[in-house]
């Protein structure tokens, strides 16, 4: 009788252990600040209590750009790396180039349960190089036009619907600056200027509206692209010239003067939308809302980026299959809560995210959601993306153009001239 119990317990203690060695880590690194950072912080917790018995993500937030990029190549190609990432779209050329990231196969895909068909196509095409997918999107993100109600009300600018009207157009947005100064509004618009990289994200937004292609087939701004590129600066250049934006304005200074009620609209990427949704709900902010960019030529295009996860490419070190179901769980809980990740003012990338009453509601996402589908992600090359030589390049010669200290033909060349050198 005492050696059938002891081969119970023995038994039991076997089982105990398999439970717990069931349970699967997953080692995640993400750049993500502020309220992003809170945000996914949450989803963590969420999942984490969700899945208490099975997963586990161990989350570690590194330093957002370059540091970040440049640390997870240099773990992956010594087997150092996590199981899992958030990545950049537009940083993707790179990553694959150095041999960064992991493709996910159709059959990951299938056993995921994950359809491309769920996905934002703008975005589920930027995951692609060459054909393979390297990341699964999770969100969109793009600039806005931000607006104070008030100003616009006392201009005419305001339609019945609370929207802005009259904008599209370079002449009519012009026109309703100058309807804006008659009104007593100084400075009707503001803008980062004082950097490359909110200047890059409007000029690409211009440049696509005109069908403008920035780089292809190895060449930077190419043919007539170049007349494109010059007339998106020239439009950028004038709202400073003209008097209707400062110049040289960093990035919290280009905040404070919407928020302080001194400029009308500002451009900036719908990341700030928390900033305005917390200072209103303190009683510190006037009526604002959020729309896409004007079409100022020929069709609507909106520069767009997107947070992705990725799976790094760990040289010598292969995912178990048990690994990889689990990771594969974490990106697909990711996505099917990212209702919540939208209040970031994101848009989840996950059609079915927004497709729902929850993110309908959710003002002034479900107003610019449009986006999505007039989105011009950054050119496909490992010269492009977030901290790269593009945005580089957009410091050194088209933020100058647009605070009128260079001219913007010359700056456009500097500007292609600079990056050709650099193809490889």
């Amino acid at each position: 009788m005492f050696k059938k119990l002891m081969g119970a317990a023995a038994l039991g203690l076997v089982m105990v252990a398999s439970g717990a060695m069931a349970k699967e880590t997953v080692v995640w690194w993400d750049f993500l600040g502020g309220g992003d950072g809170v945000r996914m912080k949450k989803l963590i917790e969420d999942f984490n209590a969700e899945h208490k018995d099975t997963i586990e993500i161990q989350g570690t937030t590194l330093e957002w750009g370059t540091p970040f990029y440049t640390k997870a190549q240099t773990s992956a190609a010594v087997g150092e790396g996590p199981d899992v990432m958030t990545y950049h779209l537009s940083r993707l050329p790179l990553g694959v180039s150095t041999g960064t990231l992991a493709e996910i196969s159709e059959a990951d895909l299938e056993a995921a349960g994950v359809k491309a068909a769920d996905y934002t196509p703008a975005s589920w095409n930027a995951a692609h190089i060459d054909g393979k997918l390297y990341a699964v999107p999770f969100d969109m993100h793009s600039i806005v036009l931000y607006y104070n109600k008030d100003l616009l009300k006392k201009a005419g600018l305001l339609g019945d619907d609370g929207l802005p009207k009259g904008l599209d157009g370079v002449d009519n947005f012009t026109a309703a600056l100058k309807a804006l100064q008659a009104a007593g509004v100084a400075q009707p618009l503001s803008i980062h200027d004082g950097a490359g990289d909110s200047m890059w994200r409007i000029f690409y937004s211009l440049l696509g509206q005109e069908d403008g292609v920035f780089f292809k087939d190895g060449k930077f701004l190419d043919g007539d692209n170049l007349d494109k590129a010059v007339k998106a600066v020239t439009v950028m250049q004038n709202w400073v010239k003209d008097g209707f934006a400062p110049a040289q304005v960093d990035y919290p200074a280009s905040i404070a003067l919407f928020t302080s009620g001194k400029a009308a609209f500002h451009i900036n990427g719908v990341w700030e939308v928390p900033t305005m949704t917390d200072l209103k709900a303190k009683g510190e902010l006037f009526d604002w809302g959020a729309i896409a960019i004007p079409t100022f030529f020929d069709h609507p295009a909106t520069w767009a980026d997107s947070h992705a996860f990725a799976i790094p490419n760990n040289k010598g070190k292969e995912m178990t299959p048990e690994k990889k179901k689990a990771v594969l769980e974490v990106i697909t809980w990711m996505n099917k809560h990212s209702t919540f990740w939208a209040t970031a003012g994101h848009l989840p990338a996950y059609m079915p995210a927004r497709d729902n009453d929850e993110f309908k509601k959710m003002q002034p996402n479900a107003t610019y959601a449009k986006l999505a589908d007039t989105a011009v992600y950054d050119p496909v090359s490992t010269l492009a993306g977030v901290a790269s030589p593009v945005y580089d390049a957009a410091g050194n010669f088209l933020m100058p153009a647009v605070n009128g200290e260079m001219e913007p033909q010359a700056a456009m060349e500097q500007m292609r001239d600079d990056l050709q050198g650099q193809v490889e």
